[in-house]
């Protein structure tokens, strides 16, 4: 990833919020890692041990129901590694039968990364996964994929990830689905949101992902999610050789030897939430993606 971005260098963006709030009332998150929040520590006592930005959004979507009086509950399906063919046919029913009014469907980026990938018939699968969940009553959540041009290891993918991005846009809009923007979030281009494995996003960078949900739910999310770092000094050549060393050997030498066993990360886990319940309602300064009154 890049060092840093002056403000100067990003537009601010054109905040569209919905004329009224969504209020749902049984969220269900699905997808592969981003969903399972790898990378963002959960707090100490929690169930697993990771927290992640769905887990943030439901925090904030609890906070949101308990200020009305109303019921909410939350159910998190996801498993990193899971490609989006699983994701459709273990997932998506699930959640269906959970009775979701709210759901977000993120995955495709597993696939992007598997050589010979055909683009259209993963978003063509997407979209027929985003008619089952619309009809049975649930708002959709998609996202796009985020931009790997800095990305070592994986920019090569750039062109395909352009195109899944393009086509989850066209899906959103012909199914009425939402979209969390992460192909546009210039703050993800700085190296410091990445967690040492340089594919997952640390704490803070959850944190915006789940800001901009709030938002585009119009429940008021931080409105600085979009706001890039201040600059960071320059590394040393030797200081970047030293860090790429250790990445090379911690994460893309096992990385590759799970994919020359056909193993994923995700083989034998468990979706971290799989029964709908009742979310600790945190205070904003916990919860750093709500918005401060």
């Amino acid at each position: 990833m890049p060092l840093s971005f002056s403000h100067r260098d990003v537009p601010a963006y054109r905040r569209t919020v919905p004329a009224e709030p969504l209020r749902p009332r049984r969220y269900v998150a699905l997808g592969d890692s981003l969903s399972e929040g790898l990378c963002d520590p959960a707090p100490e006592g929690s169930a697993h041990p990771w927290r992640g930005w769905a887990d943030r959004l439901a925090e904030g979507l609890a906070h949101a129901a308990a200020g009305q009086g109303e019921p909410f509950e939350y159910a998190n399906l996801a498993v990193r590694g899971r490609l989006l063919g699983q994701i459709v046919d273990e997932q998506v029913p699930a959640a269906i039968a959970l009775g979701a009014d709210l759901v977000s469907l993120i995955g495709g980026g597993n696939d992007v990364l598997r050589p010979g990938v055909d683009v259209d018939a993963v978003t063509a699968r997407l979209e027929a996964a985003v008619v089952r969940l619309t009809d049975a009553g649930a708002t959709v959540i998609l996202s796009t994929s985020y931009d790997p041009r800095h990305a070592p290891l994986v920019r090569r993918t750039r062109g395909l990830a352009a195109v899944f991005a393009a086509n989850v846009w066209s899906i959103a809009r012909r199914r009425g689905a939402l979209v969390l923007d992460l192909w546009g979030m210039t703050a993800l281009q700085d190296r410091r949101l990445w967690a040492d494995d340089r594919i997952h996003l640390t704490a803070d960078g959850h944190r915006r992902v789940a800001a901009q949900a709030l938002e585009l739910l119009g429940l008021g999310g931080d409105p600085d999610w979009a706001v890039p770092l201040d600059p960071a000094p320059a590394r040393t050549r030797g200081e970047a050789w030293r860090q790429d060393a250790v990445w090379v050997r911690e994460h893309v030498v096992p990385w590759v030897g799970r994919r020359v066993r056909g193993r994923s990360s995700g083989d034998g886990l468990e979706p971290k939430r799989a029964v709908p319940g009742p979310v600790t309602v945190r205070s904003v300064d916990d919860n750093p993606g709500m918005r401060k009154p």
